[in-house]
């Protein structure tokens, strides 16, 4: 989907591809790339949002489903390849999955993207603001690629494991200070974890350094609220209220 003729003048004229991997396979919540919420399958709210972007020229989705190739495209994003199924298992990682998709549009259109915005379709609460957001801190930072994170809902130095029948720290005393676990959470520094929402990354970076990240990542923090994902139909139900609320501020 070609979306710079209807949106603002690409302010860093770079070339940037939104890619969305898409498979039909989950185990934690079957279908849930396509599963409704609020009237509509997940995949439609990161098609819809980085249709929106002010940066992003064209929108690819990556699956190995018939059925979410045609939900896909319904909404307007381009699906030129299903993706074969042995880069479609639970264990590949997201590297390959990229690579596929970036070699087959170099092969087939001599279409090389200077930056991919990595745009999981289990992130509803994710806007186009966030996006262009994450998208203008590569280009200003010079980073190989830029992650978004939130606050962590549980401190890393209140954690444990067992060695046997006792517990120890899970992390050492190098990291969290002496008994750290005995302290208020509000004495210990605040920790983030990535919530799956917006990877922004340089072509060279998956191609090249082969790697998602690259060595120097820049954070992009988001609200907590904004950073559901879905795994669980837990997850539906609170990104339904969540989005709910959204919508009811807005029409203030």
């Amino acid at each position: 989907m070609l979306v710079n003729e209807r949106n603002e003048i690409n302010a860093f004229s770079k070339e940037v591809l939104a890619l969305i991997p898409a498979r039909g396979g989950s185990k934690g919540l079957p279908r849930k790339n396509i599963r409704p919420l609020l009237g509509k399958p997940l995949i439609a709210y990161a098609i819809e949002e980085a249709a929106k972007s002010r940066y992003i020229s064209r929108i690819v989705v990556s699956t190995d489903d018939e059925e979410i190739l045609e939900v896909a495209r319904s909404y307007g994003a381009e699906v030129p390849f299903l993706r074969p199924a042995e880069l479609a298992k639970d264990n590949v990682t997201d590297l390959p999955v990229f690579q596929h998709a970036l070699q087959y549009l170099m092969d087939s259109e001599e279409y090389r993207p200077e930056i991919v915005a990595h745009l999981r379709p289990t992130a509803p609460m994710r806007t186009h603001d966030h996006i262009d957001h994450g998208i203008e801190l590569l280009v200003e930072s010079g980073a190989d690629s830029v992650r978004s994170v939130c606050p962590a809902p549980k401190h890393p130095c209140k954690m444990w494991r067992f060695v046997g029948k006792k517990i120890v720290p899970f992390l050492t005393e190098n990291i969290c200070g002496k008994e750290a676990y005995n302290l208020p959470r509000q004495q210990l520094p605040p920790v983030y974890i990535q919530n799956g929402s917006v990877d922004i990354t340089w072509w060279d970076t998956i191609m090249k350094k082969n790697s998602m990240t690259g060595e120097i990542i820049v954070g992009m923090l988001m609200e907590e609220e904004d950073s559901v994902n879905i795994d669980s139909e837990i997850d539906l139900m609170l990104a339904e209220i969540l989005l709910r609320k959204r919508k009811e501020r807005s029409l203030k």
